[in-house]
């Protein structure tokens, strides 16, 4: 029985390398991918396109173990309604920028330049129905502020 224990042993520790290096390489491939475009104060669109994380076990995973990411790719939290909301960096080897948006689809908060695999909580503040999430300093490099609108299907412009 010993003979078999530590072949075994090094066949499970390469099967979970190869597991723990294909996730990490990557957003899974099993979520949504769909269009979104931040359109700024001065009418520039910018478009991306995002992985929709609609559940709970979706927005637990999130960009944990996500090594590299494009430019124009990101990640959108659907939270279902709007409601305040906590994030954090546990396990997520980049730095982000997060990007706090309301039901009507307006910037609510951007916390620039997150710290990679911090357990410090980062509150939207107010009510919000998303978070997106984009490599950091997209957001200073494309002058994505508060109050900037979000178009993707998920959020209603208010009526005027």
């Amino acid at each position: 029985m010993r003979h078999y224990a530590l072949p075994g042993l090094c066949v499970g520790i390469l099967l979970f390398a190869l597991h723990t290096l294909t996730l990490a390489s990557g957003i899974s491939p099993a979520l949504p991918v769909e269009a979104l475009e931040f359109v700024t104060a001065d009418g520039a669109r910018h478009a991306f396109r995002v992985h929709v994380a609609a559940t709970p076990e979706e927005r637990s995973r999130g960009l944990k173990y996500v090594t590299r990411m494009a430019p124009d790719q990101g990640m959108l939290f659907d939270f279902g309604a709007p409601r305040p909301v906590t994030m954090w960096m546990q396990h997520t080897p980049l730095s982000l920028d997060m990007v706090f948006v309301d039901a009507g689809g307006s910037v609510v908060r951007i916390e620039p330049r997150t710290t990679p695999f911090s357990t410090a909580l980062i509150a939207s503040g107010k009510e919000v129905l998303a978070v997106v999430e984009l490599l950091a300093g997209t957001c200073a490099r494309l002058d994505i502020r508060p109050g900037d609108r979000v178009e993707h299907r998920l959020f209603q412009p208010p009526a005027d």
